[in-house]
């Protein structure tokens, strides 16, 4: 399983760096190969400074060897072996208009001192965060997601949806990061589920992401803006990395593991802004946006 999903996420990075290079029409990705000492690395792909994407990156890596001591506290098991491999991005546009966007599609294994696996499980998901609230672009890319789940089973769709909602929350600021998307997480075999059928579940979700997209890029990334709208567009920013950096277990789980630092923190926008006390205008545009923030809505 491991080899077989390794081979997907590698052919799928370059399936997304591809169309998002000609989404882009000027720049392309850099390609920085990475070896991590004890075991395992990766590719990472960067897109800076384009037409459309002001930063952006889509990176996958494999890694392996003992599993460090933060893990084993957190999945309360003594000394193991792990792999772990999975595809990450973030993309963040220069147009306001056009919202940012996440995905991670994971896999991992656990062994014992004999080589047996012990336990396996994919997670990931997708979700968009939006400067600028266009409820069309919210029910395209919920209707993308909820396709792709209803292949595999009917309940996937509701059940993943409330999952990204509470994970992606901001709960110091009482307001979610984003519209949400998909979220999931330790889907291990079962009596209903075999480690393949979610191996094909997870890979349509992977291979819906640019339907998901681009459609939404390609309608919005000629808007006209304003630097008004940019800078509530950094503002915004600052609730995305204080998520990543205060919430996120993956990002804490890179520092604390002596993960590669810069493949941890790509996906941190360029520009931000932190304006104290900072409330939009009553009736606004940008307040109708935190509204759904603060009351996350059911999109299909």
């Amino acid at each position: 399983m491991k080899e077989k999903f390794y081979n997907y996420i590698q052919h799928l990075q370059d399936t997304i760096t591809s169309k998002l290079e000609e989404v882009d029409g000027k720049a392309t990705f850099q390609e920085d190969l990475w070896e991590r000492p004890e075991g395992g690395g990766g590719r990472t792909r960067v897109i800076e400074n384009g037409t459309v994407f002001e930063k952006g990156g889509v990176n996958i890596s494999a890694v392996h060897g003992e599993l460090p001591k933060a893990m084993q506290t957190y999945f309360n098991v003594g000394d193991c072996n792990f792999f772990a491999c999975g595809l990450s991005l973030v993309l963040h546009p220069k147009n306001p208009m056009v919202p940012t966007v996440h995905a991670n599609w994971r896999y991992f294994e656990m062994y014992n001192k004999q080589g047996n696996i012990i336990d396996s499980w994919f997670g990931g998901g997708q979700d968009l965060t939006p400067y600028y609230l266009f409820e069309e672009d919210a029910t395209h890319f919920h209707s993308i997601c909820k396709k792709a789940c209803d292949k595999h089973n009917p309940s996937f769709y509701s059940g993943y949806k409330k999952k990204c909602d509470e994970y992606f929350h901001n709960s110091h600021r009482g307001e979610a990061r984003g519209l949400g998307g998909l979220f999931f997480d330790y889907c291990k075999a079962n009596d209903d589920f075999k480690m393949e059928d979610w191996y094909n579940f997870v890979t349509e979700v992977g291979d819906s992401f640019l339907e998901a997209y681009v459609p939404i890029v390609e309608k919005r990334k000629e808007l006209p803006f304003t630097k008004a709208q940019r800078t509530w567009q950094e503002i915004r920013r600052g609730r995305y990395v204080e998520f990543n950096l205060v919430h996120d277990k993956g990002t804490l789980f890179g520092l604390k593991t002596n993960g590669r630092i810069e493949s941890i923190l790509m996906s941190l926008p360029p520009t931000v802004q932190w304006k104290y006390d900072h409330h939009p205008e009553p009736g606004s545009e940008e307040e109708k946006l935190l509204n759904v923030l603060k009351n996350p809505k059911d999109w299909v």
